[in-house]
């Protein structure tokens, strides 16, 4: 819930199927900065 209100302290939707759309937006961005900072390893030699 931390991470959610870094992206803003309220929703700004006032419906709620509108607020909904806006809490899956905010975590599908910060699903792609988690994946963005996740190290690829591959095996040397």
């Amino acid at each position: 819930m931390h991470c959610m209100k870094l992206l803003g302290q309220s929703l700004l939707a006032r419906d709620f199927e509108r607020q909904v759309a806006e809490i899956q937006i905010r975590i599908a961005v910060l699903n792609r900065y988690t994946a963005l900072g996740i190290p690829v390893t591959e095996p040397v030699g």
